[in-house]
């Protein structure tokens, strides 16, 4: 993870942000450079497209393009170690107990939106719906752009700042925003809250999503350090 960017290379965390910190002080960056950032980051798109805006979203995908979902015919499958295995349309969610959070959106490589306000069902509540095998450790979620994967612990899944997100500041999460429906985890880094959510699975133990496999933290917690020296603080 550390080391120089090449083709199809993954980098690491401290490369990227010290790169978008240059980027943010305004540090023009030569153009063989710029070369190399962009492949690096060809996973997420160019360098143009994670450089930190004036308090606003930044737009990420893995892919190099996500077929859109409508509301109307739009599913989130609940299944693995759980009691009733079940395919959620957006109105059953709207009949299950609603939460509304006013939060920040805090991304890994150092942008912040602060007081977001997002609706939608608790992760909790969604479990309980569908009840849990005493066997589930872990929850495994997947994004229907089909490479995008994430996973949390059962614990840190029944938090109840952590939920299935169908409206954003008062209107539907939008396509470019993750939805009809995202992920959203308060405590933890940008990355946790995966966009585009379409499967949620009840596992026997944490599996690695995609942005672990490219070496960052498991537990994504805002502020704080596993004790890795690439940990954001």
């Amino acid at each position: 993870m550390n080391e120089d960017p090449v083709e199809g290379t993954p980098i690491g965390r401290r490369v990227v942000l010290g790169m978008l910190g240059l980027g943010a002080a305004g540090v023009a960056v030569g153009a063989s450079l710029q070369q190399k950032v962009n492949r690096a980051l060809a996973p997420v798109g160019g360098i143009q497209d994670v450089l930190p805006a004036a308090g606003g979203f930044r737009y990420y995908s893995v892919t190099g393009g996500v077929k859109r979902h409508s509301a109307a015919t739009h599913r989130v499958t609940v299944g693995g170690l759980v009691d009733k295995p079940r395919a959620f349309t957006m109105a059953d969610l709207a009949r299950l107990p609603q939460t509304m959070l006013d939060k920040d959106f805090q991304c890994v490589t150092g942008w912040r939106v602060p007081n977001v306000r997002w609706t939608g069902v608790a992760l909790p509540d969604l479990l309980d719906a569908v009840g849990v095998s005493p066997r589930a450790k872990a929850v495994r979620f997947k994004s229907f752009d089909g490479v995008y994967t994430e996973s949390l612990t059962l614990d840190q899944a029944r938090r109840r700042d952590v939920m299935v997100a169908t409206q954003m500041n008062g209107k539907p999460v939008t396509h470019d925003h993750g939805g009809p429906t995202r992920l959203y985890v308060a405590p933890m880094y940008g990355y946790k809250s995966l966009k585009w959510l379409g499967g949620i699975e009840l596992t026997d133990k944490v599996e690695q999503g995609y942005w672990e496999d490219l070496g960052y933290d498991v537990d994504a917690w805002v502020g704080r350090s596993n004790g890795r020296d690439d940990a954001p603080t």
